[in-house]
């Protein structure tokens, strides 16, 4: 899996139409009154911005995880890592995304698909964790 990675741009925005009702599934009612209100995705979706970046998805081992291929990833530098957090790690040269596994003082990174190896961290490995996934954004 790789990783394709972008910083966020700064532009001066009112937002997109936010409408704070919900969106109904079945049928619509015509005598519905909504509020019409502005929301910024950066303000929702960026806690840290000079900490936080965009990198897209390149492969299918966090399908299960709900990070499909070309999906793009929020990820926040400045947040601890922890055990069960999805993480952006740079292991032995390469970028990829997994799930952290801390038990008893050793670390794994848990691919969330069974057709991948789950892979222990070693001393033998050049291994950073580079960052937490907050948010995915993916096409419909």
């Amino acid at each position: 899996m790789s990783l394709q990675f972008f910083s966020p741009k700064s532009y001066d925005s009112n937002g997109a139409i936010f409408i704070d009702t919900g969106i109904s599934a079945g049928f619509p009612s015509p005598a519905d009154d909504f509020r019409e209100t502005r929301i910024s995705l950066d303000e929702e979706l960026i806690l840290n911005k000079e900490a936080t970046f965009f990198a897209k998805v390149s492969g299918q081992s966090m399908i299960g995880a709900g990070l499909d291929d070309n999906d793009l990833l929020v990820i926040d530098r400045s947040l601890e890592p922890e055990h069960n957090k999805i993480a952006v790690c740079f292991l032995d040269g390469e970028f990829t995304v997994k799930r952290l596994k801390v038990k008893n003082g050793e670390v794994w990174l848990q691919p969330e698909n069974p057709n991948y190896p789950i892979i222990q961290i070693t001393e033998e490995n050049n291994f950073v964790i580079w960052g937490i996934v907050t948010n995915v954004i993916k096409r419909v």
